[in-house]
């Protein structure tokens, strides 16, 4: 397999911007992929500030994606990016991925998917006719104890499940932080995700809703067919929902709840799964995240720990410490762009890649994620008791 460095161009991540940091240190982790472009910023100057910022060539920062994305595609195959990360606003989803990937280049895309439902179906198909890799970026499904959780329902461990309980408490807009003062980092960050012309239709759902939904059916390995949803705006003066609590029916009879809010006041991210089935079931949360309890009728509880030779093959992939050392939230999401990475490579050099490589999000996750936006909406709007999935 190539040894290089995988050349990774970027578009958003600008000055000011939050997850744009996370995900070039999330790709540089591991030393397999270095930066050579970028379109930091729809305003070409702050775009320049942040690429002499990272120590990118002059001549290898854009001021659009549009100019980005077309001149690399014109350069030497040696030269060119082999790849873009995607970290804008949700509303500049669809137009730089479906640019990237006609003209050649695999994709990494902040979730959610698009914008909308339709922007996502057509991403699908351009994804499935070219052929190109394609990651979105479901963090928490990075966690090596989330992937152990995964194996362990998988491995028939728990029996046939009954139960899928997740939870994803926030509190950082419990008070209307998009009518602060502009230029403070809290307004940047509330202005767009609490606004339908950049957030999309939804906005607690969207933002965190998915990620509790996408780590449901990821480690349960079920898919959600029914939901029943109360979704609320609670902070007065609010455009999109801020909370919200769904009965969910998956397609092999279980039943689960699910509720996202962030409007819980104090809560951080501890986002939380339980899972249920015949014989045990198991639990993990982010505030401990190197350790995965499993329960059981007839013995005492076990407690999995990262790090540990008896894990499975998908959990030490996924490890970079001894046991003890934790790892957490930007190790996760490296793990993403390893394999997503070590894919690339494979396909690069003609080889096949292992399965532990192929476990990350793609875009039949992110086309989930939007029909889940979609339906919970139509749910949270009826007085049905529940809406099909």
């Amino acid at each position: 397999m190539i040894t290089r460095k995988l050349r990774m161009g970027m578009i958003g991540g600008g000055p000011g911007a939050f997850i744009g940091a996370v995900h070039r240190t999330a790709a540089w982790m591991d030393g397999g992929i270095e930066l050579v472009c970028g379109a930091f910023s729809s305003d070409p100057q702050r775009s320049k500030q942040a690429g002499e910022l990272l120590d990118i060539p002059s001549n290898r920062v854009y001021g659009s994606y549009e100019e980005m994305i077309r001149s690399e595609a014109a350069l030497p195959a040696e030269q060119r990016m082999d790849f873009v990360s995607i970290v804008t606003p949700n509303h500049v989803h669809f137009g730089p991925a479906k640019l990237a990937l006609e003209n050649g280049f695999h994709v990494v895309l902040d979730k959610p998917l698009a914008f909308n439902l339709d922007e996502a179906k057509a991403l699908k198909e351009i994804v499935e006719r070219t052929q190109l890799l394609f990651c979105l970026t479901h963090t928490y499904t990075g966690y090596p104890m989330v992937k152990e959780a995964r194996q362990q329902v998988l491995s028939g461990r728990l029996g046939k499940i009954r139960k899928v309980y997740v939870e994803y408490p926030q509190g950082w807009l419990s008070e209307l932080l998009e009518a602060a003062s502009e230029g403070t980092h809290s307004f940047k960050q509330a202005s767009w995700r609490t606004d339908p012309a950049r957030s999309g239709q939804a906005g607690g759902m969207g933002d965190i809703g998915t990620h509790a939904f996408n780590l449901a059916e990821y480690v349960s390995g079920l898919k959600v067919s029914r939901i029943c949803a109360d979704v609320n705006i609670v902070v007065p003066g609010r455009k999109l929902d801020d909370d919200g609590t769904l009965l969910l029916k998956f397609d092999n009879g279980a039943s689960g709840c699910l509720f996202a809010t962030q409007v819980a006041a104090g809560e951080e991210n501890n986002i939380r799964i339980r899972i249920y089935g015949e014989k045990g079931g198991l639990e993990w949360q982010q505030e401990d995240a190197n350790s995965l309890r499993l329960k059981w009728p007839d013995r005492p509880a076990e407690i999995l720990r990262a790090g540990t030779t008896y894990l499975s093959s998908y959990a030490q992939h996924n490890t970079r410490t001894p046991a003890g050392h934790p790892e957490g939230y930007l190790e996760a999401f490296a793990n993403l762009y390893r394999n997503f990475s070590l894919c690339l490579k494979a396909r690069l050099s003609n080889e096949t890649p292992k399965p532990e490589w192929l476990d990350y999000p793609g875009i039949d996750a992110g086309v989930r994620g939007m029909y889940f936006i979609e339906k919970v909406l139509e749910s949270g709007k009826t007085d049905h008791k529940w809406t099909d999935f």
